[in-house]
């Protein structure tokens, strides 16, 4: 048996940021926490989410660039000393999984551990989750749509915590909230987002509503990231990008695959602090090849629905693609030493994206995976 479960409300367009007001009544939240980080904050965009709040909402911005325990405790220090009886997320996806670690938190007795998928957590988490709204800022997670939060414990495991219940009340979608987000940004999260809609095309369980949808978001994502990056202020490109990565997110209940195993235990370094989205394009063209003879014919109903011909090399045309877009040529450029890679391997082969790969890599696979992309 398969589970095939779509989703939650999901307000898209420019100016959705409007419908937040009605969200929250409908929600019946009346003391939100607005969680996002600095840079958001700088923007003006958190002061606009609380202007369309209830009362003065309080806020925490000390969101880091990879979810951690540490923050999402010292967030609901905040939560609990306000009696917030709701979350609004505002950013990445750094905010919005860390707001899911948060809600699940104010509700749930132990330590955040015991909820990971990897340790059975996923009946631990019931429907008593704090109700969140989740609105992007970047084309890139589709964590406003998804049932996961990937939080770095204290002790450096990087784990995934999964849950219907963990998926936004609401998704607020505005592209507007995109247009000043930095060419280099722009690139690393579209090419996440673009990950995600391959890894859960390529993953084996049976599910083609998902498919589906993962088809026509790379599509998408294909043919416009390189307008977003080129012009930040084109909207119709920038619409196009957050719907290709908002449908990334509908597929996650598909699985995911080594890109993301990889990435996963990579930004578990404590040091250095790695961009989860530069990581999966680093890793996607030579993840791609390796699953390309396991996939059946997803490979060339993939290249029809980004417009590339049938005899096209897709790995060649991924890593030219981010050589075009300035994408880091590889781990060790971005400060990764030769001597976490061991670390690295043994946490990829107990990430729960490595279970849903086209093909079980082994410990000798992975590493020569992570040798090729340590240029």
């Amino acid at each position: 048996m398969s589970l095939i479960q779509y989703l939650t409300p999901i307000q898209f367009g420019p100016g959705a940021i409007n419908d937040l007001t009605a969200s929250l009544e409908g929600l019946g939240v009346t003391r939100p926490l607005i969680i996002s980080d600095k840079g958001v904050s700088d923007a003006g965009i958190t002061d606009r989410i609380a202007e369309l709040s209830p009362g003065s909402p309080a806020r925490f911005l000390d969101v880091p660039p990879n979810p951690t325990e540490e923050a999402v405790l010292a967030a609901l220090e905040v939560c609990r000393s306000n009696a917030c009886d709701g979350i609004i997320a505002v950013g990445g996806g750094s905010p919005i999984d860390l707001a899911k670690g948060v809600a699940l938190l104010a509700t749930h007795e132990g330590d955040l551990e015991q909820y990971a998928a990897i340790y059975g957590g996923i009946g631990r988490i019931t429907p008593k989750v704090l109700p969140l709204i989740a609105i992007p800022t970047t084309a890139g997670t589709g964590s406003e749509v998804g049932r996961a939060a990937l939080i770095t414990l204290k002790d450096g495991r990087k784990l995934g915590f999964i849950s219907g219940h963990l998926i936004p009340k609401t998704a607020i979608c505005d592209p507007e909230l995109t247009l000043g987000l930095p060419a280099g940004l722009t690139a690393a999260t579209g090419l996440d987002a673009l990950s995600h809609c391959i890894e859960t095309l390529f993953s084996p369980r049976y599910n083609p509503p998902a498919e589906a949808i993962a088809l026509d978001g790379a599509g998408r994502i294909w043919r416009n990231l390189e307008k977003a990056v080129g012009n930040g202020s084109d909207l119709a490109a920038r619409s196009e990008m957050m719907m290709g990565a908002l449908e990334g997110g509908l597929t996650f209940q598909k699985g995911l695959g080594a890109i993301h195993a990889l990435s996963h235990a990579l930004g578990g370094l404590k040091s250095p602090s790695l961009h989860h989205g530069t990581l999966n394009a680093i890793l996607l063209p030579p993840v791609v090849r390796v699953n390309a003879p396991h996939v059946g014919d997803k490979l060339a109903r993939l290249k029809t629905a980004m417009g590339l011909a049938e005899s096209a090399d897709l790995e060649r045309e991924l890593a030219d693609l981010n050589t075009r877009l300035g994408i880091a040529k590889g781990l060790r450029t971005l400060g990764v030493s030769e001597e976490s890679l061991p670390w690295v391997v043994e946490r990829a082969l107990a990430d729960h994206s490595h279970a849903t790969n086209p093909v079980e890599l082994t410990g000798e696979q992975y590493r020569s995976l992570l040798d090729e992309v340590m240029l």
